[in-house]
């Protein structure tokens, strides 16, 4: 598998594709790339099950390079990159979109925009919403100006001091995921998503495709109170807690089921 580029204004996403069938496309998380995201969901079974799965790096994550712009990584600018990499993919039919954290709202901000693109949405770790916004936004805001008065070894020891940094299901399973940003950048990004937040629930509520998801437990980046609304809005949605690690160990299983 070799990797493929698209390039946008301001940006080249790395990206690749793997089997034949109908189009799976994965969206990572914030501070992720597509192949860390490997520790949390690992779909490339899926190309072997008669699926062609996209995988891509978003702006200023992994291989993809971005600008030195707060407002190129809104979730609203990364909703337009996803919807063009549809396109670069010749995705003619409503595919199937599995995000992560940042990547569920890159998706939904894409599906309520364009929902006939859409054909099943898989929502993991929903993240701060509405009401909870504006306390992460500030969390994002005081890791860039760390990182651009300090340098990245300091931000690498907040992280690893911070709660904030291991959810309990991580640290059951002893996993540490370093970000992925490109470092030149990487305040503009963390900014981005600071000025970022899901559509507005009366968007979110005229989604009528199948709906999975999946949020874990413990965690105030991605607390339980956004997937639940989330669970409200969208008719006949599904939710599955992952109370531990042996939970979200079975998110691979679940979304290959649902996306049957």
């Amino acid at each position: 598998m070799s990797d493929l580029t698209l390039s946008r204004t301001g940006a080249t996403l790395s990206y690749d594709v793997a089997g034949e069938g109908p189009t799976v496309l994965q969206a990572h998380g914030l501070t992720s790339s597509r192949d860390a995201e490997l520790e949390l969901l690992d779909l490339r079974p899926l190309a072997a099950r008669g699926h062609r799965l996209v995988r891509y790096d978003a702006a200023g994550h992994g291989r993809s390079a971005g600008p030195d712009d707060p407002e190129r990584y809104r979730w609203t600018a990364l909703a337009d990159d996803l919807l063009a990499l549809l396109d670069a993919v010749g995705a003619s039919e409503p595919v199937d979109a599995v995000g992560i954290s940042m990547g569920t709202g890159t998706i939904l901000t894409a599906a309520v925009r364009h929902p006939e693109r859409f054909r099943r949405l898989v929502l993991g770790l929903p993240p701060t919403a509405w009401e909870t916004r504006a306390a992460q936004a500030g969390i994002y805001g005081q890791m860039a100006d760390l990182l651009e008065a300090q340098g990245w070894d300091a931000l690498m020891e907040l992280m690893a001091a911070s709660t904030l940094a291991m959810p309990p299901v991580l640290a059951e399973r002893g996993v540490t995921l370093e970000p992925q940003l490109q470092h030149a950048t990487a305040p503009a990004v963390l900014r981005g998503a600071a000025l970022s937040d899901l559509p507005s629930p009366e968007e979110i509520a005229t989604l009528r495709m199948p709906v999975l998801l999946l949020p874990w437990a413990g965690d105030p980046g991605h607390p339980l109170s956004s997937a639940d609304r989330l669970h409200e809005l969208i008719p006949g949605s599904e939710l599955f807690v992952a109370e531990n690690a042996a939970d979200a160990d079975t998110w691979p299983d679940r979304v290959a089921a649902f996306l049957r």
